[in-house]
């Protein structure tokens, strides 16, 4: 949900780029139809029962979403147009009903004012009275199909296969074993004593699994034995392989366990092939693991926890020499997709199984397990996590990459408050390029334009990164005394770099002093690039001896 202050930040916006580029799940623009104001009132129909379903949202109306410049891109919506009057005809063709928020946002540009139509979250789905509707994905309003019928019934609970009783006593499904493996691995994560030191069936019932002494499926999850998994869940199983290729592996193993069980057993497979690299910081010697445990930790929990148990098939984990792969059936949920999982708001596919791990601190309700696992990575320098849905399924990719153990003592030293993920996100790439502009940071965070100046400043406050020019805040770099005590590795040639730096000071220009405070190369190597670039055009020289500077050549 936008509010009017979150609009009027992202208005200027449109200047640099199309409406479309700034919409996402929560928030859509569109032009108002001033030919039929009944075509019109349609569209704000459609667009309540969309959002609704997704998760509701901010429909911004007089903005059109696909041109560039403000001026053009507002045209408004005509003074006469009474949102009593649109949220009563929303009220009236929509089943059940959706109560829509309407507010004014007073602009120059148009008519001078666009509306914005907040749509809460409900219970849907939600159609029209005649039975249409369409389902906020993403960016765009698809039909609703069965199929996404479905998933909406799953993203509201209502149709938790975790939460589905079961005729069958405690006594008859219970795994002693995997009771004990549950209590460790939540011991490892500090959950509470009064619970760990409840028996069996109590522990249980404290976990929500046991709702009124009757039977779960949660709990067979949680702690059943291998013949009640496969008499109640027949398509849940886990299995490993190590691959040698693409195509081969020489190592598999895969069994029907408890979900304790298989995060036990998978992490001892994994463990003799996560090699670990020491670093010599001061007087101690640090280690660290290859795929860092925690993050390893997170993303077997995350695959059982938004499984889809109805479709046959294992969580499955996949070890190459380069990269680990964790997937397990079921898509994205609730409009998660790759782009936005960062920051989207967390939706359970098994609400109950979710709940009992959360209690016992093994899952964070809070979406917290991705952001963890990202963090994992990058606060060592390596490459983050990726996370795609491949049909119907979710497959986690890990990445084998050195650990930077400058870059791992610049984040040790950064510590007090801790970094959050979009923080280390930039300050990463600021480590690794020269300099970086607003719109190349913002696809590496998964945030928008309007927001990444706010994570830039946060390091600058932080005194980790620093504008990379006087003139504007959309060029960013490493803040000087970091450049200065680090060897950094940065991408781009050493003619590329010099370019970009005298680009971003076209009119007071640079000294070959300054340039080489910039640019890893020497003074001889520095004056062969400068001419070279003259030669081509792309630069010019003006004044003599000291008081020579060099400019860029107008593109």
């Amino acid at each position: 949900m936008r509010t009017l202050a979150n609009i009027e930040e992202l208005l200027p916006e449109l200047d640099h780029c199309i409406a479309d580029d700034l919409e996402d799940q929560d928030l859509d623009f569109k032009q108002w139809d001033t030919k039929s104001r009944d075509k019109a009132v349609r569209i704000v129909v459609q667009m309540a029962v969309c959002m609704a379903n997704g998760g509701g949202g901010t429909v911004v109306f007089g903005v059109a979403d696909r041109i560039q410049g403000r001026k053009n891109a507002i045209p408004g919506v005509p003074p006469e147009i009474d949102a009593n009057m649109l949220k009563k005809a929303v009220y009236d063709q929509t089943d059940p009903k959706i109560m829509p928020v309407f507010e004014e946002l007073t602009v120059l540009e148009g008519t001078g004012r666009v509306l914005l139509m907040q749509i809460y979250s409900g219970l849907p789905p939600y159609t029209d009275t005649a039975g249409r509707g369409t389902v906020r994905v993403g960016k765009d309003c698809q039909p609703l199909t069965g199929t996404l019928r479905r998933r909406i019934a799953v993203e509201t609970g209502e149709t938790d296969l975790s939460a589905e009783i079961i005729s069958a006593t405690l006594q008859q499904v219970l795994s002693p074993t995997a009771m004990e493996t549950l209590r460790n691995l939540a011991r490892q994560e500090n959950a509470p004593g009064d619970l760990l030191h409840l028996d069996d069936q109590r522990l249980l019932q404290a976990l929500g699994t046991l709702p009124d002494g009757k039977l779960t499926k949660a709990a067979i999850l949680l702690a059943g034995s291998e013949a009640a998994i496969r008499q109640y869940l027949p398509g849940h199983y886990w299995l490993f392989l190590h691959m040698i290729s693409d195509v081969d592996y020489d190592l598999r193993e895969d069994k029907v366990t408890s979900i304790p069980q298989a995060i036990e057993r998978l992490e001892a497979l994994l463990h003799p092939y996560n090699l670990l690299t020491t670093s010599k910081q001061g007087f101690y010697h640090f280690e660290y693991s290859q795929y860092p445990k925690i993050a390893v930790r997170e993303a077997l929990m995350n695959a059982f926890c938004h499984a889809d148990y109805r479709l046959a098939g294992p969580v499955m984990t996949k070890l190459f020499n380069d990269r680990m792969e964790i997937s397990n059936n079921g898509g994205f949920i609730a409009g998660i997709t790759s782009d936005n999982i960062l920051h989207h708001q967390p939706a359970a596919r098994n609400p109950l199984l979710v709940e009992a791990l959360t209690r016992l601190r093994l899952v964070n309700r809070s979406n917290l397990g991705v952001a963890r696992m990202f963090s994992a990575f990058l606060m060592e320098g390596k490459r983050p996590p990726l996370i795609q849905e491949i049909g119907e399924s979710v497959t986690v990719t890990l990445l084998e990459s050195p650990l930077d153990a400058d870059f791992r003592t610049l984040v040790a030293d950064a510590s007090k408050p801790p970094l959050n993920v979009d923080e280390l996100m930039v300050l990463r790439h600021l480590w690794r390029n020269l300099i970086a502009d607003v719109g190349e940071l913002a696809s590496t965070t998964q945030i928008t334009k309007a927001r990444i100046e706010s994570v830039c400043k946060s390091l600058a406050r932080r005194n980790l990164a620093e504008p990379a020019s006087e003139e504007s805040f959309s060029h960013w770099r490493l803040a000087t005394k970091i450049r200065k005590k680090y060897p950094l590795v940065t991408t781009g040639t050493p003619r590329e770099q010099i370019l970009m730096l005298l680009r971003l000071h076209p009119k007071q220009g640079l000294a070959i002093a300054e340039i080489l405070e910039e640019i890893a190369v020497g003074r001889s190597m520095a004056k062969r690039l400068l001419e070279k670039l003259r030669e081509d055009g792309l630069t010019r020289l003006e004044g003599k001896g000291r008081a020579s500077r060099w400019f860029p050549e107008q593109e």
